[in-house]
């Protein structure tokens, strides 16, 4: 029985393979021929392993730049890292994170079925980060057993239909239309750029990240491979001179032996070819699981939508991707300096330093929704909003963990420190029974509702 739990665990622990069975799936309900049911599965786990390995190579390039620049501008603090935070969370969490995630997948099609929050997340990896924080949350509250794992898997679930729907709007006008939603939890500050982003207004007339026009002579800068290769040798060039001059020493160990020219060439346009590969998943992760989860919309969770990771939104607006870094990370590091002040005036704070993994899918994330809603005036001002709001929430949760041992790092993505920050203060003041009883009723409600306020209102429409 252990194995077979364990097997079951590792399976909804692989984002490729879940999602590829989520499409198997779906194209079994739509009573497809055996040919069709293979071609659509692997191509689907190809996609996602595609994307994945893309997401791989822009962190393998843009990591050393991060580091460099701590290095060249003498900053020490703590650097938000998902997986950093949630390994160490494994050690002790294990057993409460891997049930909460496997249970939590559950109650999200639930509340997909029976509510109007009709989002199944598919971003295997995120909700595991969301189940190791949520294990620790519980624990602080005192719950532990079956009741501790229940309620972790309510608040998962919760979560994991919630944020969907508050980005559906805005993944609407990014797309153009209302066949995938948005599954990862940076989210909330997603949707703060799109609100910043129609301060600016947007019409036929509003120029967008797309529209910037080059001179005649650097027309090849509208080849994105081009121009995001270019922009990030500028800034890689600019740090590691920076590194090179005040810490020779502790930059030689970043290039590895290599000229810090010829490391900074190579690094830039690594990132830009991964990039590319994203983009290529993406597309092709698209063109399979939208058709194969028709099956599921039609059959299991009506009107459902696969809510996929950030990367999705990327070939919808590739110069907002870059822009958006960009802007984040000054945003960062405006923030940074902001908590510093704070420390010199003798607030207890933690300096959070500018993750550049953060900054770079999160805050490309941002500045395509604020393209979407503000043109390119809404991507500069939405994604440095990002990167303030990213670091001050992370040094907000960073107290709460600390309680609990896990030091020098935190969770970033603005979800996580959200959900954090809201039911870690929660808990001084409610926990056990209390705790349980709060999350269940957040979880029935939009269950609630949608079977009194929302099919009366229904009702009255269809009149």
């Amino acid at each position: 029985m252990f194995a077979v739990l364990n097997f079951i665990q590792q399976v909804l622990s692989t984002p490729a393979i879940f999602v590829g069975l989520i499409a198997l799936l779906g194209l079994l309900l739509q009573k497809q021929d055996m040919q069709t049911c293979i071609k659509g599965t692997i191509k689907t786990i190809l996609g996602f392993i595609v994307l994945n390995a893309g997401a791989s190579v822009v962190q393998e390039a843009i990591i050393p730049f991060g580091d460099l620049f701590q290095i060249a501008f003498h900053v020490e603090g703590v650097v938000p890292n998902n997986e950093a935070i949630t390994s160490l969370g494994l050690t002790d969490y294990a057993v409460q994170t891997a049930s909460i995630f496997a249970l939590g997948m559950c109650f999200n099609i639930v509340l997909a079925r029976f509510s109007k929050l009709k989002y199944i997340f598919l971003t295997g990896h995120h909700a595991l980060y969301m189940s190791c924080l949520i294990a620790i949350l519980t624990s602080i509250a005192g719950l532990t057993g079956i009741q501790q794992i229940i309620t972790g898997a309510l608040l998962l679930g919760l979560v994991m239909a919630i944020f969907p729907a508050l980005m559906q709007p805005t993944i609407e006008k990014i797309t153009g239309d209302d066949s995938l939603a948005l599954g990862h939890f940076g989210s909330g500050c997603y949707w703060l750029s799109a609100q910043i982003g129609k301060l600016f207004g947007r019409d036929d007339d509003t120029t967008t990240t797309e529209d910037v026009n080059f001179p005649q002579g650097l027309s090849f800068l509208r080849e994105n491979t081009i121009s995001i290769a270019l922009a990030m040798f500028l800034c890689y060039i600019v740090v590691s001179a920076a590194a090179v001059f005040t810490a020779p020493a502790e930059a030689a160990e970043i290039f590895g032996g290599d000229n810090w020219v010829l490391y900074s060439i190579l690094n830039s346009i690594t990132f830009s070819a991964g990039i590319y590969v994203v983009l290529a998943g993406v597309r092709m992760l698209i063109n399979e699981i939208v058709p194969a989860f028709k099956g599921i919309s039609e059959k299991l969770v009506p009107n459902a939508k696969p809510a996929l990771d950030c990367p999705i939104v990327f070939p919808f607006a590739p110069n907002a991707v870059l822009i958006g870094f960009f802007c984040s990370f000054v945003g960062g590091i405006v923030a940074m300096a902001i908590l510093a002040l704070m420390g010199h005036a003798g607030l207890a704070v933690a300096i959070i330093l500018p993750g550049a993994v953060l900054h770079f899918f999160c805050g490309a994330t941002a500045g395509v929704s604020g393209n979407a809603t503000g043109g390119l005036k809404g991507c500069v001002a939405g994604a440095f909003v990002h990167g303030v709001i990213a670091t001050f929430l992370a040094a907000g949760l960073y107290p709460v963990l600390g309680a609990m041992g896990f030091a020098n790092t935190t969770f970033s993505d603005t979800d996580f420190t959200l959900v954090g920050i809201v039911f870690g203060n929660l808990i001084r003041f409610v926990s056990g029974n209390t705790f349980t009883i709060i999350v269940l009723v957040l979880f029935l409600l939009p269950i609630i509702y949608n079977y009194t306020i929302g099919r009366g209102a229904k009702s009255e429409k269809s009149e």
